[in-house]
């Protein structure tokens, strides 16, 4: 115990002593500077809910105590000084929300369809935004549940309406991403939630087709030879099935963009894949090959543009040899063609999980900081938010003390919008800061940086609130921030 509270001073002091122009993690400026640093990073925590793995943490809970456990998890992200969460919202063909055309999912009342007295996913994004933090709505496009859940499925889940769309494998149940009635189904759901929910991001994680098992065939045996004899009989030169099914993936993942892009433009979109793209890539590099076993070509995403972040899932410790930590994440920055984020994925489930190949928590802030040293835009994902709000192995406590002791904003997305909007008007009476935003633009948010004598302490919230409380404030610097994250010039006070 000696040993760990020494170790949490001492990444304490080593933050206090970094200057003020330093990176992400740097404390806010001391008495004198004259105006606060602006960190950009973005800071990620998944909030899963398919078997109640972090959210809620038992289906048919009382509604008041499910409320209470989302915002829990919302507050501590705040506490962390993240700038997002993610939060699962469809984990098979159902909904984490009020939806005419799936059922609710069963990790809230108990059983899929169960109306659960309230709607997980308003709750979300209203009480998320009030804390300064981005929701971004995190979807399985084709995954349907178990096997043994078709007899249970309820009629509104798309594999009972279409049991023809689905395909049973080693135990589990699939939309087939074949079908183009699938697919089109799926952007209806995310067209759907982007109409009624102000989420700021589209996300999508690593299940395209089932990964494979130990000790069956590879690539996976999927049962789709109906679908694919039907497409081949449909052109004139048919792509073998392997390369066909990439091409499902890759046809789904353009059109979810182009989606919505088209639909609400300055939301992003996000995508988590298996942290290896190929063996071999780079040198050195083993295990599974997501391209031929999963049909994922992932970094062929990436390079057309079709996402706006990639958050590789990089799951593997520093010092691991077929699975190198720093040299994969440098493969992936490097394979950046189209100038998108790549913000990889970092397992905080590892830390202290009782197995022998557990983490210390030092392995994750280790992990932020070799992400800091090759990124433009520096940006990480933890998965996931039950290791933080247990604080496993310490892990919570370090990344306070240490790597997200300072405040940050997210990077800016300059091709989803290169302008930022005007600088705001504000005024300062005894009590209260007034924020009149400019003509044009409005303002997603605003950046508030308030001086106490002491440090500049920064406040991130929503544009449509215009009013905050002083709290003695000896000088105020406010900007407005942009969906895109472009920030305007301060409007300063005094």
């Amino acid at each position: 115990m000696r040993r760990w509270k020494r170790a949490v001073a001492l990444i304490a002091l080593a933050a206090a002593c970094r200057d003020a122009s330093a990176p992400p993690g740097t404390p806010s400026p001391p008495a004198g500077t004259a105006e606060p640093v602006l960190t950009r990073e973005f800071r990620g925590m998944w909030i899963a809910t398919v078997a109640n793995i972090d959210f809620p943490t038992a289906s048919a809970l009382p509604v008041a105590t499910q409320r209470a456990e989302l915002i829990a998890l919302l507050d501590l992200a705040q506490s962390l000084r993240f700038t997002a969460v993610i939060l699962q919202v469809r984990a098979a063909g159902d909904a984490l929300y009020a939806s005419a055309i799936e059922p609710w999912s069963a990790s809230l009342a108990g059983a899929q369809g169960s109306d659960p007295g309230w709607d997980p996913l308003a709750v979300a994004v209203t009480e998320a935004h009030a804390r300064g933090l981005e929701l971004h709505a995190w979807f399985n496009p084709f995954r349907a549940g178990n096997a043994s859940d078709t007899l249970r499925l309820h009629a509104k889940h798309l594999g009972r309406v279409r049991r023809d769309l689905t395909r049973v494998v080693r135990g589990s149940l699939w939309f087939d991403p074949g079908e183009p009635e699938v697919q089109a189904h799926v952007l209806q759901v995310v067209r759907d939630v982007l109409t009624r929910y102000d989420v700021d991001a589209i996300h999508l994680d690593d299940f395209f087709y089932p990964y494979p098992t130990t000790g069956t065939p590879i690539p996976v045996p999927f049962p789709d030879s109906a679908t694919y004899a039907r497409y081949a009989s449909s052109v004139n030169s048919p792509l073998p099935v392997e390369d066909w099914r990439r091409d499902n993936v890759n046809r789904f993942v353009q059109g979810l963009y182009q989606a919505v892009r088209a639909f609400r433009p300055q939301v992003k979109v996000g995508i988590s894949p298996f942290g290896i793209w190929r063996p071999g890539n780079p040198g050195g590099i083993t295990g599974l090959d997501a391209w031929r076993d999963i049909y994922a070509d992932s970094r062929h995403w990436l390079q057309q543009g079709w996402v706006d972040y990639l958050a590789p899932q990089l799951y593997w410790s520093i010092a691991s040899t077929g699975q190198s930590f720093p040299l994969l994440n440098t493969w992936w920055q490097a394979q950046n063609l189209a100038g998108r984020h790549v913000w990889p994925g970092l397992a905080a489930y590892r830390v202290a999980d009782g197995t022998a190949s557990a983490y210390l928590a030092d392995e994750i802030i280790n992990q932020i900081s070799v992400l800091r040293t090759n990124a433009a835009a520096p940006g990480f994902l933890l998965y996931n938010a039950t290791s933080l709000r247990r604080d496993r192995g310490g892990l919570t406590t370090f990344l306070k003390a240490g790597p997200t002791r300072g405040d940050a904003i997210s990077p800016s997305y300059p091709w989803l919008d290169p302008l930022p909007p005007d600088a705001p008007t504000i005024t300062v009476d005894a009590t209260t800061i007034r924020v009149t935003p400019a003509n044009g633009e409005a303002p997603a948010w605003w950046i508030i940086h308030t001086f106490d004598g002491t440090a500049w302490t920064q406040l991130v919230r929503p544009g449509t609130v215009t009013s905050f409380a002083r709290n003695g404030a000896q000088r105020v610097r406010v900007r407005a921030a942009d969906r895109a994250f472009n920030l305007s010039t301060a409007a300063r006070w005094p």
